[in-house]
């Protein structure tokens, strides 16, 4: 699929929900924010004035509002919920693994859980050790659940579609740093495959896997290396459960070499998780040891100078190459 239009990945998120909106009245908006005039970082801005009964302004009562979306996709509605921080999720996490992951499971799969739980990820400007975390592993740890973090607007689009139209329930994850970021994203309706990898850039030295906004960086970091000789092949898994290792194990049965790059801490995390998968299924494809690369292990920072300190990029990417 092919186009010339350029839009935000904020913009990207807006016009997926308004096309599901339009295309399917089970689906439903609902959130703390939603009808705010700046529309969650933009990506539910003028939805309701369109859809004045099924863009619901939510009380700040995370876990009940969690219970009235599963409760509504249980008799047939496919709603979307959001969380302008991942943080605000935690109050809801028990309906979100012991209700929403489970129910398809207990009932022998005649009931379907077909909701989209959008939070808002990663680093800002001050927010701090309480509202600046990504926590994708905790998500993706849970069976029933799906999990996928597009970095760019083309995915941001097709999954938010594909994830609205999936009879189960779906965890989408967007890095804050991402809403301004553009991309070529065409005007109708897509689908982008939950739980498909990218090949991203095509290299032969070294494969860099990551996702969401430290994407951006090891894209940037491939491109100095290219400079230099060296080929890094970028993949870009979009998808933490089910996660692709056909294309990870296939770039690195090329390479010999791995590097990930995690958005929230190096301990437990998503990193952790394609290492161990690689090492298990194909030792021998590895010339040396594969590096983990993450947040330092320390609440984040309020502080732009410490913050940087302990987020990963561009130069520790490279350095990482180097080694």
């Amino acid at each position: 699929m092919t186009s010339e239009r350029l839009i935000k990945f904020n913009e990207a998120i807006l016009e997926a929900t308004g096309q599901v909106m339009e295309a399917d009245q089970r689906v439903s908006l609902m959130g703390l924010g939603v009808t705010d005039p700046m529309g969650i970082f933009g990506t539910t801005k003028g939805l309701p004035g369109k859809y004045p009964t099924r863009v619901i302004e939510t009380p700040t009562a995370e876990n009940g509002v969690m219970g009235i979306a599963i409760g509504s996709a249980l008799v047939g509605s496919r709603p979307i919920i959001t969380h302008q921080r991942v943080e605000f999720a935690l109050l809801a996490i028990e309906q979100i693994t012991n209700q929403a992951a489970k129910w398809h499971y207990m009932t022998g799969g005649l009931m379907s859980m077909p909701i989209v739980i959008r939070l808002i990820i990663g680093r800002g400007w001050g927010q701090g050790p309480q509202h600046s975390q990504s926590l994708d592993s905790w998500f993706a740890h849970i069976p029933g659940l799906k999990v996928i973090a597009p970095s760019t607007a083309f995915d941001a689009k097709g999954m938010l579609i594909a994830a609205v139209r999936d009879n189960n329930p779906v965890v989408m994850l967007e890095h804050r740093w991402l809403h301004n970021t553009i991309g070529d994203v065409p005007a109708e309706p897509y689908e982008v495959e939950i739980g498909k990898a990218k090949v991203a850039r095509q290299g032969k030295d070294v494969t860099i896997v990551s996702y969401s906004y430290m994407l951006t960086e090891a894209m940037v970091a491939a491109n100095s290396l290219a400079e230099h000789g060296i080929e890094a092949e970028v993949i870009d898994i979009r998808s933490h459960r089910p996660l692709d290792t056909e294309t990870i194990m296939k770039s690195v049965n090329k390479t010999g070499r791995l590097i990930t790059v995690d958005n929230g801490w190096i301990h437990y995390g998503i990193g952790a998780e394609i290492v161990s998968t690689v090492v298990s299924k194909n030792f021998n494809a590895l010339k040396v040891a594969p590096i983990r690369l993450g947040i330092e292990d320390v609440p984040i920072p309020s502080t732009r100078a410490l913050a940087n300190a302990v987020y990963p990029g561009q130069k520790a990417i490279i350095s990482a190459v180097a080694k």
